[in-house]
């Protein structure tokens, strides 16, 4: 009998052999992969063979500082610290000197204190399970070094900290829509985000550099091996042209904004014969190392507004220079209806009968060059003449988001309108350039707010300087509208003199304007719902100063022109304009010397001899600190603050300081402070007098001062 074959060893051996060749020709295509491609299944080959050898680390470029016109720093990058705790017992080798949290409760008493932090939050975090380490949510990030020192006298084990750096700025809300600000992003870079941190963000914040070394499997670098390395490049420094004296000048006056109607005001001062931006303000503004920000609008460049007879100026030159002005023509003042029934009407809606042309531009009547554009110009012309002095156009100013506006006009009315300012969109820094015309018999310049920016070895790569950037009319034409602007401020019945100063020759021109609805189907009814402006210029033959100034939402003028005429008045006397004897006002300016180790009573007499407040900090008969550089200039009822070689300092009294000084006090004296609100101090949480203690947390609650 034969034996029967086995089919199924020879099946299974058959299968082994096909399983083998596809397993094996699997492998052949895959080595084939690797050995071509650069990327296998999402992971880069030559960079996961290169980390898996080698360590990369970053060098951190330094963000450039950001410099006023005399020097000083407004904005730089300062070390900042996150808190954490170490929570792991491991960590501890040594019971006697602890290295992670031993006491809890205490840590946790200790840094609520400090921290101004709920005890229960703190201890949340101190009792996480599991964890090596923790950190304190936001109010244990962005510690200064005031807050760190206190925490550390403490002497907390397990307690340290992660050092960082901020933006910092040391003036606050100095010029802050112009600064802007930056701040660190999810990735961990700082980056501008508004005014010249924004539009020089590349420039700024420079280029990190490397160090790259092969590595051990522990991580550490293999002693023999090379190493590759690119220093970071440094952001450069940029300095402004801001005179931080007459900035200072500004942002106090619009400080008492509030002790009238207007809503808001903003201020800009230029260089008369150069272009060159001296004060950049806006009030209400914002803190920028609180970014307590509303509106992301610069006032002065990104929001246009209706002018109102501020542009009388330019319609008038517009047609003197056309050679169709004849100021001694008579007209009937009053009112004007156009063709399509629209009835226009001077500001004080009965005119003042029939006067000359000349008399039209002084009082501020409509009527005067709605005439001009019926009898003696077209709208092509205005047009022409408008846009040669800047509007509908960006000045190219280096701030970021600046706006156009718009001229545009059509029909009857609409031309009617736009040569008194209502129905066009203009913004406060268009009218600075357009100004520089008068103040350079018909030659128009480039504002300018950076004078230079610096690398770190000193070179600079970028610069400003006076810029013509057209002779758009003549020097007689400039003669004749400079003599119709002393008489709008001078003369006693002249729409301007309410901005009249005894013994300064100052020329200008006011505007008033109804405020659009924003739906754009007419204008908003009531007092308040008007644009103030002012365009001034001093002295009248040979201008240095150039001012333009606007209240939005105001009832009235009277708030704009007092704070205006004591910005005037500042500036003067800081440039000394006028001289001794042709200013009329008593003096009361004084330079700021340096202060250091003289004796203290000998300095406060002085000061005070001459008007000035002064604040001594301590009981020490030396001073050892001033809170204004030497060569500042303050007036009459400023406030210096004076800190003395004293053992032991008190809390002063703080009440109805501002802000800024609030921040003064708090450097000089070290303390750690807490402020609320804005404005003015009408509280504070520790009384005066009281000593001075590192882990001390002074809370100031400020308010607006409202006139009643």
């Amino acid at each position: 009998m034969k034996k029967k074959k086995d089919n199924n060893g020879v099946k299974i051996y058959n299968i082994s052999l096909i399983l083998a060749f596809l397993v094996f020709f699997v492998l052949i295509i895959r080595l084939f992969q690797l050995s071509t491609s650069k990327e296998i299944d999402g992971i880069n080959l030559q960079n996961f063979a290169k980390t898996r050898t080698t360590r990369e680390i970053t060098l951190s470029a330094k963000r450039g500082n950001i410099y006023d016109g005399n020097g000083n720093i407004v904005a730089q990058d300062v070390s900042s610290y996150t808190l954490i705790a170490y929570l792991d017992p491991k960590r501890t080798t040594n019971e006697n000197k602890p290295k992670h949290v031993v006491d809890k409760k205490n840590t946790a008493l200790v840094l609520s204190a400090i921290l101004k932090m709920d005890y229960d939050e703190v201890m949340k975090y101190l009792s996480k399970e599991g964890v090596y380490q923790t950190e304190f949510g936001n109010k244990g990030k962005g510690l200064n070094e005031i807050t760190k020192d206190t925490i550390v006298a403490a002497n907390l084990p397990g307690i340290d900290f992660i050092e960082t750096t901020k933006r910092y700025y040391p003036y606050g809300d100095f010029a802050s829509y112009l600064i802007g600000y930056a701040k660190e992003n999810e990735d961990g870079k700082v980056k501008g985000e508004l005014g010249i941190e924004k539009k020089f963000n590349e420039e700024l914040e420079g280029k990190n550099g490397y160090t790259i070394y092969q590595k051990d499997r522990n991580g550490y670098k293999i002693a023999g091996t090379s190493e590759v390395t690119k220093q970071a490049e440094n952001g450069k420094d940029i300095y402004l042209t801001i005179d931080n004296n007459i900035q200072f000048f500004v942002e106090k006056a619009l400080g008492r904004r509030t002790d009238y109607d207007g809503a808001s005001m903003t201020i800009v001062v230029a260089e008369a014969k150069t272009g060159k931006i001296l004060a950049y303000a806006t009030n209400p503004s914002f803190d920028p190392n609180k970014r307590n920000i509303t509106n992301y609008l610069d006032p002065v460049s990104s929001i246009p507004f209706e002018p109102g007879s501020t542009m009388k100026i330019y319609t008038y030159m517009a047609a003197i220079e056309s050679g169709v002005y004849k100021g001694k023509d008579t007209y009937k003042s009053g009112t004007f209806t156009t063709k399509d029934k629209t009835v226009i009407k001077d500001w004080n809606n009965v005119g003042w009968g029939t006067i000359s042309y000349d008399k039209g531009f002084i009082y501020s009547s409509n009527t005067a060059v709605v005439n001009i554009m019926n009898k003696y110009m077209d709208a092509e012309t205005l047009r022409t003449y408008l846009t040669k002095f800047g509007f509908g156009s960006k000045t190219g100013i280096d701030v970021s988001g600046e706006t156009s506006g718009k001229i545009n006009f059509k029909y009857e009315t609409e031309i009617f309108n736009a040569a008194f300012g209502q129905g066009i969109m203009t913004t406060p820094i268009q009218h600075i350039k357009a100004l520089t015309s008068i103040a350079n018999d018909g030659e128009l310049l480039k504002p300018y707010i950076v004078e230079k920016i610096v690398d770190e070895n000193g070179e600079v790569t970028y610069s400003n300087e006076r810029t013509v950037l057209d002779k758009v009319v003549s020097a007689d034409t400039v003669a004749y509208i400079k003599n119709l602007m002393w008489h709008t401020i001078n003369d006693k019945d002249g729409a301007a003199h309410s901005y009249a100063i005894d013994g300064f020759d100052i020329i200008g021109k006011t505007g008033t304007a109804q405020i659009a609805k924003t739906n754009g189907t007419g204008y908003l009814k009531g007092e308040r719902n008007h644009n103030r402006s002012i365009a001034i210029m001093f002295p009248k033959d040979n201008p240095e100063i150039i001012l333009y100034g606007v209240s939005t939402y105001a009832a009235e003028s009277k708030g704009l022109s007092s704070i205006v005429k004591e910005i005037i008045t500042n500036i003067a006397k800081y440039k000394n304009i006028y001289g001794e004897e042709n200013n009329k006002q008593e003096s009361n300016e004084i330079i700021v010397e340096n202060y250091l180790n003289k004796d203290v009573k000998d300095v406060k007499d002085k000061l005070e001899q001459n008007g000035i407040k002064v604040i001594v900090l301590g009981n020490g008969n030396k001073i050892i600190n001033q809170s204004l550089t030497m060569g500042s200039k303050v007036i009459k009822d400023d406030r210096i603050f004076l800190l003395t070689n004293s053992k032991e300092y008190m809390i002063p009294n703080m009440l109805g300081y501002s802000e800024n000084e609030v921040n003064i006090i708090s450097k000089l004296l070290n303390i750690n402070v807490k402020i609320e609100g804005n404005g003015y101090v009408i509280s504070q949480s520790i009384p005066e007098n009281t000593l001075i203690t590192p882990e001390m947390i002074l809370e100031i609650k400020l308010e607006k001062r409202i006139k009643t």
